[in-house]
């Protein structure tokens, strides 16, 4: 079902979710105070104006009011990002994403009631710590304070063992949501808890990260 989305600010972060949001076909309306930038991502949107977020009447023009969901990504604009949430929640979107740039902008955020809160640099870098901290991570995709979803290799204690005989969740608190053979390229998003894990497998993990790094430590 085709949505309708409103991104505030064309930065890196703002562009690459409006092109992202256009390809998967969807309507999307963009804006900018800085024309250039308007103008590089004006292909990749349905519309795309040139004017300031703060502005609800231009907002209104850009056709923002009732979109299914609205982004805010200002740059270092502090001020700027929580007047925008302000235009967006007027013009009655209830599903607003904002990116922040500290720990404070975040919260500033939570307090207005976006539906979440991205800190790009910090993802990036705690997904980074965490693949390196443990050479059994390949990805990792935060979903919460505390939680995410981790791929990781098959590691040589467990190949050849099925999911129920390992007891993952018994043993780790973790929980396998998928389970990815590279070599064939398949993924089975229902495992069969009696099939042998394989040398060629990934598996595809939830839960609390601090279980995920003891189940990831596994030789």
């Amino acid at each position: 079902m085709m949505k309708r989305f409103v991104i505030i600010g064309l930065g890196n972060f703002g562009s690459s979710v409006a092109e992202s949001l256009h390809a998967l076909g969807h309507e999307v309306a963009v804006m900018d105070s800085d024309g250039d930038a308007v103008d590089r991502v004006a292909a990749h949107a349905t519309r795309a104006v040139v004017g300031d977020g703060r502005d609800i009447k231009m907002l209104e023009r850009l056709g923002a009011r009732g979109a299914d969901a609205g982004v805010v990504s200002t740059g270092d604009d502090i001020a700027a990002s929580v007047l925008a949430v302000m235009m967006l929640r007027d013009l009655g979107i209830s599903d607003i994403y904002a990116k922040v740039i500290s720990h404070d902008h975040g919260r500033v955020m939570q307090r207005l009631g976006v539906t979440d809160t991205i800190f790009p640099e910090r993802e990036t870098a705690l997904s980074l710590a965490t693949r390196l901290s443990g050479k059994a991570l390949l990805n990792y995709v935060r979903l919460g304070s505390g939680f995410s979803v981790q791929e990781m290799a098959v590691p040589t204690e467990w190949e050849g063992k099925t999911l129920r005989q390992l007891e993952l969740r018994s043993h780790y608190g973790v929980t396998i949501v998928a389970v990815h053979d590279v070599l064939t390229d398949t993924l089975s998003a229902l495992p069969d808890p009696d099939a042998a894990l394989k040398e060629s497998d990934t598996l595809l993990v939830a839960g609390r990260d601090e279980d995920l790094a003891k189940a990831a430590s596994v030789k």
